[in-house]
């Protein structure tokens, strides 16, 4: 079976064919990927502006789609369904590719299947790599969330842990602002921080040990905040002597230090989750995976504890739609579909 998925969650217009394999060990490949990134058009604003991020999507998605379905070598009468992510993300970016896919399943009599923005990350593992061994944890760290789940079984996703106040993601985009490095901020400062000496500023670590007041039913230890990283990053910079701009040594210092404290937490917690959970796998996936720090601390401490350890291709790391459609799979096989009735949803929760 072949699935179309569409993914316009925030400022990517990505459409993708992925089609079922037969091997229950690896049960999907991709046919086709396509992303039309705006990142030029957001980076003179410093960020995703919402408006324009909507409109275009507005301009992107026919073509995107069609240069999906042309590399994939197929018609829509050749397809079985189609994916969509319904949320979250912008309200505005999510209506164009709930809309479009609406009517596309309409016109072309297919089935809808709406996916979680998160499953699809999730699910890009097991588009790389295959099925993980059982129970994994995975974190999934991007600009929009820092989340730790268990999958305990294939497409059941149990929250363990989230950011309570900044994604990591977002923290790198606001640490990159502060020094004069532009949008996005993670390339630039994983590329900086390979010249610089991590231990030569002194930023403070947070640690979580008690639970979420606005989540009592969890007990909170496995939670990430970066938010004071970033403050101490602000007042640094601020207090220099007036007058006096930052040297480009002392930037590299920062951006190396600041980046050794976020992937420390990111893979601290998820190894703490592992222990806890008895998980027989960890993987990391979201925008976040492509850095160059992360996946080495990931692969070596693994390596260290002989705990598998997975993450994406650079292509399925950063939002893209052959997860959407991976997920999408998923779902259709465990004989869920969707109404036409759905609506996008910015805060739509991942559901076990």
């Amino acid at each position: 079976m072949l699935m179309l998925g569409i993914e316009t969650s925030c400022d990517e217009t990505a459409a993708a064919v992925v089609e079922e394999t037969g091997d229950p060990a690896r049960p999907w490949t991709v046919r086709s990927n396509v992303i039309a990134s705006q990142i030029p058009i957001h980076r003179e604003w410093g960020g995703v502006v919402p408006e324009l991020a909507s409109r275009q999507h507005i301009r992107d998605i026919c073509g995107v789609v069609e240069q999906a379905l042309g590399e994939a070598h197929v018609a829509w009468k050749d397809l079985g369904a189609v994916a969509v992510t319904q949320g979250p993300g912008l309200v505005g970016s999510l209506l164009v590719g709930v809309a479009f896919a609406k009517a596309a399943s309409v016109a072309a009599g297919l089935p809808l299947i709406a996916v979680h923005h998160l499953a699809g990350h999730i699910e890009s593992l097991v588009l790389q790599n295959g099925e993980l061994p059982l129970p994994a944890v995975v974190l999934v760290a991007s600009g929009g969330h820092t989340s730790l789940y268990l999958v305990s079984e294939p497409g059941q996703y149990h929250l363990l842990g989230r950011t309570r106040d900044d994604a990591a993601g977002e923290a790198y985009d606001k640490v990159a602002k502060l020094l004069g490095l532009g949008y996005p901020g993670g390339p630039v400062i994983d590329r900086l921080a390979r010249q610089g000496n991590d231990r030569a500023i002194a930023l403070p670590t947070t640690r979580l040990t008690h639970a979420d007041r606005n989540a009592p039913e969890r007990q909170g230890d496995l939670d990430f905040s970066f938010s004071g990283l970033k403050t101490a990053v602000l007042r640094y910079v601020k207090g220099r002597p007036e007058g006096s701009s930052l040297s480009d040594a002392e930037i590299k210092d920062i951006c190396a230090t600041f980046q050794r404290i976020v992937v420390n937490a990111l893979i601290d917690r998820s190894l703490d989750a592992v222990r806890r959970h008895q998980a027989k796998s960890l993987g990391i996936a979201g925008g976040v995976s492509a850095n160059s720090r992360l996946r080495e601390a990931l692969e070596e401490r693994g390596r260290a504890r002989e705990l598998p350890t997975f993450v994406p291709s650079l292509e399925l790391s950063t939002d893209n739609a052959a997860m959407i459609a991976a997920a999408g799979l998923r779902r259709f096989r465990a004989g869920i579909t969707s109404p036409l009735d759905i609506n996008a949803d910015a805060a739509l929760p991942l559901e076990p």
